[in-house]
């Protein structure tokens, strides 16, 4: 396995509220290597998504112990050791697209050529070279959440955090962006980490599914794919691709199970 970029340990999340505590995670552990590419799927409320966010320092822990880049999450995101792409673009409607990209490296201080050029450099990279001067609004949903792909490549983190970014999308839409992001994903050797409800994209996308239980939130199952990094859209019918969604959906009624 490739060098350890994000390891936890016992991961476990706690909320407090006024009706009582909801216990988000319990015992999380593992590990993703760098260059992996690795989903994490589960029914709604899982938790998926806050352990996602707990690696951005986004949420604290309540137990257990959480490296990113052999730091500790809020020293990684202090050392820019990540992008992090929302379910939804977040583009500010007064910014060009350009603008949008621009602002966390106007905030981090790069000089305007530095930002220039890795403004061109990431729009080239989605497929956007050409747009940046439009609005958010003059572009389709998923140009704008190609645009925001752009944003958190802007700083050439070695670590993209996807919390669902195709969900709202139409199922063609959602087909050529899972074509593009494989497709950037082997151009730059990110290590991508993936929160879908979907069972096929967790399959095409993923060199690792992480397969999670109702709340308290676990890992119940990790599955290594088979599949070849180069993925036509078309692999979704082979034996191959259908025994892992096959694995994928026992391991989904297995975690239920346990509940």
């Amino acid at each position: 396995m490739s060098a350890a970029v994000i390891e936890a340990r016992k991961i476990s999340l706690t909320f407090q509220t006024a009706d009582g505590p909801v216990h988000a995670l319990k015992d999380v552990d593992l590990t993703i290597g760098k260059g992996d590419f690795v989903s994490f799927i589960g029914p709604s409320g899982c938790g998926k998504t806050t352990f996602l966010r707990t690696i951005a320092a986004l949420e604290t822990p309540t137990g257990g112990e959480l490296s990113v880049n052999g730091m500790t999450p809020d020293a990684a995101q202090r050392a820019r050791a990540y992008g992090y792409v929302f379910q939804a673009p977040g583009l500010y409607p007064w910014r060009t697209i350009s603008g949008n990209i621009s602002l966390p490296l106007e905030i981090m201080g790069f000089s305007r050529s530095d930002r220039q050029e890795r403004i061109a450099r990431v729009l080239d990279l989605v497929d956007l070279a050409g747009f940046g001067g439009k609005f958010p609004w003059q572009l389709s949903g998923g140009m704008q959440q190609r645009a925001s792909i752009a944003r958190a490549l802007a700083f050439d983190a070695d670590i993209l955090l996807m919390d669902e970014p195709f969900g709202a999308l139409d199922e063609i839409v959602r087909d050529r962006l899972n074509e593009a992001l494989l497709t950037l994903w082997r151009k730059t050797g990110k290590t991508i980490g993936f929160v879908t409800h979907s069972i096929p994209e967790a399959v095409y996308l993923s060199t690792r599914i992480v397969v999670m239980s109702p709340r308290p939130g676990r890992i119940t199952k990790v599955i290594d794919s088979p599949l070849p990094p180069e993925r036509p859209l078309d692999i979704r019918d082979s034996p191959e691709f259908i025994a892992l969604a096959h694995e994928v959906r026992e391991g989904l009624r297995e975690g239920h199970g346990d509940d």
